[in-house]
C-alpha cells in the first residue's frame, strides 16, 4: 500500500485511552473497530483490567507488536504516549486528542513536542485534534464518527472532522463509496501532501478529494500533486476565498498576489481541480472516477424537453466546452430517424412524444460523430417514455462508443431506480442540466491537465555576490525598502536596464544627463514615497538645459509631500521610445504557504486598477513563463494589435524566469516590482524597481 500502509491497512490497532464509559470518545473508537475491522485490536489503559471484552495493557510497550496506535488521552499525556509508541516500534499514530496548536499557548508547545517525538522515532502521525481514519479495504473505522464509509474508489481527506461525519451520512444515502478517509486535524506531522502522494501510488484510489482550509507546504504540495495528477485526478474544496490573507502591501505585486491568489495559482500549477462547493466536489469526483476522458470539447445534447435542453446549452456556453457541430452524415442520419418537427442540429430535440427507441437512435448517431467528445441526455418524464428503459439504452450507448455520457433524467421517485442502474455502470444522473454539464467540463479540464508538459526551471549565470552586497548594505543602513537606487540587482541577474544613475545633487544630475543622448527621464528616489507619479515626482522628456532645475523641483516636491522622507536623490535615466512598446509588470511576492510567487501583467500606473495579471509559484520553467504571457486579457497587445508590430515575448519569458530565480535565490526578498518592464519589438528593459526585504533573513 505504500509508506502509509500502517495508517490505512494495519494488522493490529491499539486504542490508547480505551474505556467503557458511555459517551466517551475512547469507547466510540473501540466499538467502531470492534464492528468489523479485519485485523487485531488491543486496548491500552493502565486504569482498567479489561474494556468491552478486550484485555487492557498498561502501555504500548507492554502490548503485542502494533502497527497503528489511536491515541485518546488527555493532551498532557499524549506526548509521552507517542514516545511510548516509538519505543514500542509502532509505525503510525492517530492523535485524536484536542488541546494542542488550536488552543495556543501551552497547546502549541505540546504540538511542537509531539512533532519532535514523532520525528525522533519516525512515527507517521495523523492529527492531533482529529476525527480519525478509515479504510474500507480492511473494514477499519478508527474514528469516533457514527458512520462507516461504503467501499469505493474515492480517497477523502478533510481538515474538518465534522465535515467528514456529514459527508459520510449523506454519501451512504447516495451510494457513494470511499477507499480511505482521513481527518487531517492540526497536521503536526502528516499533511495533505503526504496523503496525496500516498494515494497517487494506490491502485485502489481512482480520485483524490478533499476539504482544505490551508496547505501546509505549498511548494512541496505543487510538486507532489503535479506528479500525482498526471494519472490520478485530485479535486479539492479550499475554503477562505474572500479577503483571505489580505494585508497592506507595499508593492503592486503584494497588493494583487494575496493569499487567495496564491492558492489559485498553486492549485492550478499542481493540476488540482478546485470545486466551488461540496456539490461540485462530488459531482466531479463521480464522473472522473467512472467515465473515460473526452477526445474533444464538443458536447452533444439529446433531449425531449426544449427548456431543459436550452439550460444545458447555456451551461455548455458558460463552461470551457463547445456545442458540437455535427458532420453532414450525422445530420442525415438524424433526419431519417426523427420526425420532421424534431431539431436535428445540436441540441437534438427528439420531441416530447419520443419513445425509448427514438432517444436511442439519436444518441447512437451523435456519439458516432467525430466532432462529439461527450454527450448529455436530458429527459423530462412523459407517459410514453420509460426511464428504466431509457437508462438501459444510455448505458448501452456509452459502452458501445466508450465516450463520456452523463444523464439528466428529471424527476423524483421515478428517476431513483434508473439513476441507481446507471450509477452501477459509472453514469451519473443529475436533476439539474447545468450540473451534468459541469461534470463534463471537469472531464475536459482533467484531460488538459494530463496533456500538460512541464520543464525544469533554467539556471542562469548570475552575480549573486553583487545582489547580496546591495541587500546587505541596505540592511546595515536599517532599510528594508529599496528602489531604483538598487537597479544593479537587475543587472546582476541579466535583466536589461536603461542607461542612467542616481544623482545626489543638481550638478551630478547634469553629469549623468551629459552621458545620455537626447532628453532624459527623472524621478525621485525615496523608499518612503511609493507612488512617485501621484505627487509629480516623475518628469519625462527633460532636456539637458532643464536638468538642473528639474532636479531641484523634484526634491522640493518630495520634501513638501513628506518632510521626514528619506530622499536619496533623483534618478536620471535614458528616455525610452514607447511608440512600439508595451508597458508590463513583472513582480515577486513571498507567500507564507507557497513561498515566492511570480506575477506578470499589463503594467504602468494603472496596474492595480486593471489587475490584468497572471501568477505562478516560483521557480517557473520556460513553458510556464510563456503561459503567463498568454493568460492575461491584454495578451493581444504583445502579439501586435491594430497594426502595431509584435513585441519581443521571448525577452519577457526570459525576464520572468530570471526574476523567478532571483526570488528563489534570496528568501530575504519579500516583495519586488519591476514596473514598468518596457517590452519593445527587440527586447525588454526594466525601467523601475521597488523591493521589500526581511532584514532578519539577510
Amino acid at each position: 500500500m505504500g509508506r502509509l500502509s500502517a495508517v490505512f491497512a494495519p494488522d493490529r490497532v491499539a486504542v490508547v485511552g480505551a474505556t467503557d464509559r458511555e459517551g466517551s470518545v475512547g469507547r466510540a473508537i473501540l466499538e467502531n473497530l470492534d464492528g468489523g475491522f479485519r485485523g487485531d485490536v488491543v486496548a491500552v489503559n493502565p486504569n482498567r483490567d479489561a474494556v468491552l471484552g478486550y484485555e487492557c495493557y498498561d502501555a504500548l510497550t507492554d502490548a503485542p507488536p502494533t502497527d497503528l496506535a489511536v491515541v485518546v488521552v488527555p493532551p498532557k499525556v499524549a506526548v509521552p504516549v507517542v514516545r511510548d509508541a516509538g519505543e514500542a516500534g509502532v509505525e503510525a499514530a492517530v492523535v485524536v486528542t484536542a488541546g494542542f496548536g488550536e488552543a495556543g499557548g501551552e497547546g502549541a508547545t505540546r504540538e511542537r513536542e509531539l512533532a519532535e517525538v514523532a520525528a525522533e522515532y519516525d512515527v507517521d502521525l495523523v492529527g492531533p485534534n482529529c476525527l480519525g481514519v478509515m479504510n474500507t479495504g480492511v473494514d477499519m473505522n478508527a474514528t469516533f464518527g457514527p458512520e462507516m464509509a461504503l467501499p469505493g474508489n474515492l480517497s477523502f481527506m478533510s481538515q474538518s472532522g465534522a465535515f467528514i461525519t456529514a459527508v459520510l451520512d449523506w454519501a451512504n444515502d447516495e451510494g457513494i463509496g470511499f477507499r480511505d478517509v482521513v481527518s487531517l486535524g492540526n497536521k503536526a506531522v502528516l499533511d495533505e501532501t503526504d496523503f496525496v502522494d500516498h494515494w497517487g501510488a494506490d491502485a485502489d484510489t481512482d480520485v483524490v478529494i478533499g476539504y482544505l482550509e490551508s496547505i501546509k507546504r505549498g511548494r512541496e504540495f505543487v510538486d507532489t500533486a503535479r506528479e500525482v495528477t498526471a494519472d490520478t485526478p485530485v479535486v479539492l474544496v479550499k475554503s477562505g476565498r474572500t479577503d483571505a490573507g489580505a494585508h497592506a502591501a507595499s508593492s503592486h505585486t503584494g497588493a494583487i498576489a494575496g493569499s487567495e491568489a496564491a492558492y489559485e495559482a498553486g492549485l492550478d500549477q499542481a493540476g488540482v481541480l478546485r470545486a466551488d462547493s461540496v456539490e461540485e466536489l462530488f459531482d466531479w469526483a463521480r464522473v472522473l472516477a467512472d467515465q473515460p476522458l473526452p477526445d474533444t470539447d464538443g458536447v452533444a445534447v439529446v433531449t425531449n424537453a426544449g427548456g431543459p435542453g436550452v439550460i444545458a446549452t447555456d451551461a455548455i456556453g458558460d463552461a470551457d466546452l463547445d456545442l458540437a457541430s455535427f458532420a453532414d452524415d450525422t445530420v442525415g442520419t438524424l433526419q431519417s430517424s426523427l420526425p420532421d418537427n424534431a431539431n436535428v442540429y445540436n441540441p437534438v430535440d427528439v420531441i416530447g412524444d419520443a419513445n425509448v427507441d427514438r432517444f436511442a437512435d439519436a444518441l447512437d448517431a451523435v456519439l458516432a460523430d467525430p466532432n462529439v467528445g461527450s454527450a448529455v441526455v436530458v429527459s423530462a418524464p412523459t407517459a410514453v417514455l420509460s426511464f428504466d428503459e431509457l437508462a438501459e439504452e444510455i448505458v448501452g450507448a456509452q459502452q458501445r462508443h466508450d465516450l463520456p455520457v452523463v444523464a439528466c433524467l428529471m424527476g423524483g421517485e421515478r428517476s431513483e431506480g434508473p439513476a441507481a442502474a446507471m450509477a452501477a455502470h459509472g453514469i451519473p444522473n443529475y436533476f439539474d442540466p447545468a450540473r451534468a454539464v459541469s461534470g463534463l467540463d471537469a472531464l475536459s479540464d482533467y484531460r488538459q491537465i494530463k496533456a500538460r508538459e512541464y520543464d525544469e526551471p533554467a539556471s542562469f549565470d548570475v552575480n549573486q555576490d553583487r545582489v547580496r552586497e546591495i541587500l546587505t548594505d541596505a540592511a546595515d543602513r536599517g532599510e528594508n525598502r529599496i528602489g531604483v537606487e538598487a537597479m544593479e540587482i537587475l543587472d546582476a541577474y541579466g535583466i536589461d536596464t536603461p542607461t542612467g544613475a542616481v544623482a545626489t545633487s543638481p550638478h551630478e544630475a547634469l553629469d549623468v544627463a551629459r552621458g545620455i543622448e537626447g532628453p532624459v527621464a527623472m524621478k525621485i528616489v525615496s523608499p518612503d514615497i511609493l507612488h512617485k507619479s501621484d505627487i509629480g515626482g516623475v518628469k519625462v522628456g527633460v532636456e539637458f538645459n532643464d536638468v538642473y532645475d528639474a532636479y531641484e523641483d523634484l526634491i522640493t516636491r518630495a520634501r513638501n509631500y513628506q518632510p521626514d522622507a528619506n530622499v536619496l536623490g533623483v534618478q536620471v535615466q535614458e528616455l525610452l521610445d514607447l511608440d512600439d512598446a508595451v508597458e508590463t509588470i513583472v513582480g515577486v511576492n513571498r507567500d507564507p504557504q507557497f513561498g515566492p510567487l511570480v506575477l506578470f501583467g499589463l503594467g504602468g500606473i494603472f496596474v492595480e486598477v486593471m489587475e490584468d495579471t497572471s501568477l505562478r509559484v516560483a521557480p517557473v520553467g520556460e513553458s510556464e513563463a510563456r503561459a503567463m504571457t498568454e493568460d492575461i486579457q491584454s495578451a493581444p497587445l504583445l502579439r501586435g494589435a491594430r497594426g502595431r508590430d509584435p513585441v519581443d515575448v521571448d525577452a519577457v519569458v526570459e525576464t520572468i524566469q530570471r526574476l523567478s530565480q532571483l526570488a528563489a535565490d534570496f528568501p530575504a526578498i519579500l516583495e519586488l516590482d519591476v514596473n514598468p518592464l518596457v517590452v519593445q519589438p527587440d527586447g525588454a528593459i526594466a525601467v523601475d524597481l521597488r523591493l521589500t526585504t526581511d532584514l532578519e533573513e539577510l
